[in-house]
């Protein structure tokens, strides 16, 4: 049962989140690469390079969070976002567009996780800690509805202009509106009121400016943590190959998370082909019915994993134990590949995006699984040990694989590809599959 008041606060916190999912260029980013003439495997190269650069952009934006303030570092994010879509508008080319990618990299580092810690720390100091699931869960769900309405949106861009570039320029307005939103939230927020210490009525920071260190005292900082991080990374892969069930569980769970965003965008060219082949809407070009296609597509595509991922819980209970859950949303999606490949193989590609559509559901209904289950059977220290070790390997899964993949689809076509994508995943299964 809600118990909190939905304050001016509340709101801005929701917007937030709806306005950071209008990525215009999600739903087009790798037509977008092919139209600028850049190879898939060099779109894999830029793909690996994010996430290599994010997962270590982590630890140095976390303590300029922590030394600067949270909201400064939000406004930061936002500016790195913005310059990364300017790159990408101005300078088509793959070169500038590693410059782009480590932008973006650098804002999904300063944005991952800080403004949840904000979230949790203004109902902590507004008493309803107590209510965090729910209000929480409310302003998540307009981030959904962000994401939905920007893939409509983005179709119309990409219908009224003829070009897919423009998508990246037109994102740059909810992201300016992003700033300026979190430039108007309280300064009490860049500093968590229990490092700094309450004062006020309104439990604000006596003085904020006492929480920031000096640059010298950041950079140790960060030497110190980075150099602490490598070696904490070690320990982890040292442990995770001492406890068999835990290497199994979270190998399965980070070869399957790695192989969803290895493909995941793929489904971008496939729609392509699909709103070519269709005997309708021949009198509009060619990109205006790629722009109707893959925004009605993307739109009932969040829908459904917003949907899907509400009720992980309920049809986590269909199964007898939570082991067969586990297996079987496994095996299934990496036939789901194999299938997607083989349409391909065969040019229908309405069955392939059907197919498609339904990885990308059963990887939101398997998330959650795996988190609850890593959550009910790993405790204490060694559960910290999983996560960490689950999200170095898929990261490293990511990286390798994604430019793998991407010369497969240059040499031999996206339907051979999909199909080699998933022998590793399928070969690997009897040594990975969960056991109670």
């Amino acid at each position: 049962m809600e118990k909190f008041s939905k304050d001016i606060q509340f709101w801005k916190f929701s917007f937030y989140g709806f306005v950071k999912n209008l990525r215009f260029f999600d739903p087009y980013l790798i037509l977008f690469f092919r139209e600028v003439g850049i190879s898939y495997f060099e779109i894999g190269i830029l793909f690996g390079i994010r996430e290599i650069a994010t997962n270590i952009l982590e630890i140095p934006s976390g303590i300029i969070a922590d030394s600067y303030g949270r909201r400064r570092s939000m406004m930061a994010a936002f500016v790195a976002y913005i310059f990364s879509f300017l790159v990408f508008y101005f300078f088509p080319a793959f070169v500038p567009y590693i410059g782009a990618m480590l932008l973006f990299a650098l804002g999904e580092a300063f944005r991952t996780g800080t403004h949840k810690a904000m979230i949790l720390d203004y109902i902590t100091r507004q008493g309803i800690a107590d209510q965090k699931v729910h209000y929480y869960g409310h302003t998540r769900s307009w981030s959904q509805r962000g994401s939905a309405l920007s893939a409509l949106l983005a179709g119309l861009i990409v219908f009224a202009h003829g070009q897919y570039h423009q998508v990246f320029l037109y994102s740059i307005i909810p992201y300016i509106i992003g700033f300026l939103l979190l430039k108007s939230y309280p300064k009490y927020l860049d500093f968590s009121s229990e490092t700094i210490g309450a004062g006020g009525a309104e439990g604000r920071p006596q003085t904020s400016e006492d929480a920031v260190i000096s640059d010298e005292a950041v950079g140790k900082k960060i030497k110190r943590r980075l150099r602490d991080s490598v070696q904490a990374t070690l320990h982890d892969f040292r442990d995770l190959l001492k406890y068999r069930k835990l290497r199994r569980l979270m190998l399965n769970s980070s070869l399957y998370d790695g192989v969803f965003k290895t493909s995941k965008d793929y489904i971008q060219p496939i729609m392509r082909n699909l709103a070519l082949g269709l005997p309708v809407l021949l009198a509009l070009g060619e990109q205006k019915r790629v722009a109707l296609v893959i925004g009605g597509v993307y739109f009932i595509l969040y829908m459904l994993t917003a949907t899907v991922s509400q009720r992980a819980g309920k049809v986590s209970e269909w199964f007898s134990t939570p082991e067969k859950g586990l297996n079987l949303t496994y095996l299934v999606s990496i036939i789901t590949v194999v299938a997607v490949g083989v349409s391909m193989r065969y040019n229908a590609s309405l069955i392939a995006v059907v197919l498609f559509i339904g990885f990308y559901v059963l990887q939101n209904l398997r998330r959650p699984m795996t988190v609850g289950y890593v959550s009910e059977k790993i405790k204490g220290t060694v559960m910290a040990t999983g996560l960490s070790a689950e999200s170095q390997l898929k990261t490293i899964v990511v990286a390798v694989a994604s430019p793998i993949f991407g010369a497969l689809v240059d040499s031999v076509g996206l339907g051979w590809a999909m199909c080699a994508l998933a022998v590793l995943p399928l070969a690997a299964y009897p040594y990975l599959r969960v056991q109670k």
